[in-house]
């Protein structure tokens, strides 16, 4: 089994955060998103992963060692791929073209999901959805009495279906994919200046491929701060039953509220933490009330009252604010 994660984009929403950071890449209970999501991955399928293959921009080197390191703590061989172009879904599949072959899983780094159940390798391929309110915003597809996906809609203007695609695909032959962007690309076959997955899809419908929908338990965003911090609460809550303070965190005179993660040699002193934050590695929080919070690595936290918020790499805060998004390097006095 195989997986690729087309990751290229800068994640604009969630700034200023991925001003420094590639979205996949900020942390979520101290793990990057993309590493929570090819281990979710990972343990939906019975076979061993062989290989994950990473799309990306131009992240640098560091971001690119912090990828292979992700795949090889799985046990499996990584790939770099890169997408210079911002030219849709199916575009950046097609980068890592090399890769599409034998049993593939697709998942895109936009968000996370958890589920309880494992792959059908025999399907010919499954699509994961999720019911939405408002489907215009999304890819949706259609489904008969049979369970299997008769079409595909790229973001319906009037209302079809409310089952959206979350992002996620089995092929039980990634050639056959392969040759389907393949013949977008050389035709040229575009919506709105984009190559579009959906329209792979459904040539591939077309020439006999039986796609049967997914779908998991909960569907979690990582799009915006608002998002992110929610994320982080639920995702907290997944694994509260796992050792999640760090044993080189020095507490001192400080109350934890479960669920909390701590990370390494993070230093607290006269403060409550929790419930539902997230503190990075070598972090000092002191004085301080953080409830429902993101606070990453190397940051300085002192005299403050916040929930809902996040706060980036590297980051001195000294203040009172209830609700903020600081990104890295930034030092604030109030």
């Amino acid at each position: 089994m195989k997986i690729i994660v087309p990751m290229a984009g800068r994640g604009t929403r969630l700034r200023p955060h991925t001003l420094t950071t590639p979205k996949p890449l900020v942390k979520i209970a101290g793990k990057p998103i993309v590493h929570r999501l090819v281990e979710d991955l990972a343990a939906m399928s019975d076979e061993k992963i062989e290989e994950v293959a990473f799309v990306i921009g131009d992240f640098g080197e560091v971001v690119e060692k912090e990828l292979l390191d992700i795949a090889s703590a799985l046990g499996a061989e990584g790939k770099i791929y890169y997408q210079e172009d911002p030219l849709g879904t199916a575009h950046a599949i097609h980068c890592a073209k090399e890769s599409l072959e034998g049993n593939v899983i697709v998942a895109f780094a936009d968000t996370l999901f958890k589920a309880d159940f494992t792959i059908d390798k025999l399907q010919d391929g499954i699509i994961w959805t999720q019911k939405v309110e408002d489907p215009s915003a999304f890819g949706v597809v259609k489904v008969n009495e049979q369970g299997v996906i008769t079409d595909f809609i790229e973001k319906p203007q009037t209302f079809v279906t409310d089952l959206a695609i979350i992002g996620i695909y089995y092929f039980r032959e990634g050639e056959v994919l392969r040759n389907e962007l393949q013949y977008l690309i050389d035709n040229k076959i575009m919506n709105s200046g984009e190559y579009q997955l959906t329209a792979a899809l459904e040539n591939m419908k077309q020439n006999g491929t039986n796609f049967k929908p997914g779908t998991v338990q909960h569907w979690l965003d990582c799009g915006n701060k608002d998002a992110l911090v929610d994320t982080n609460q639920n995702y907290l809550n997944f694994i509260k039953d796992q050792d999640l303070i760090s044993d080189s965190a020095e507490l001192s005179n400080t109350v934890l509220i479960s669920p909390v993660y701590i990370g390494a040699n993070v230093k607290i002193t006269n403060s409550v933490i929790g419930p539902h934050v997230s503190v990075g590695d070598n972090t000092e929080i002191s004085h301080s009330v953080v409830t429902n919070s993101i606070i990453q690595e190397d940051a300085k936290i002192t005299h403050v009252n916040i929930e809902n918020s996040v706060v980036g790499n590297k980051v001195e805060y000294f203040g009172r604010s209830k609700d903020l998004s600081i990104g890295d390097f930034t030092k604030v006095k109030e």
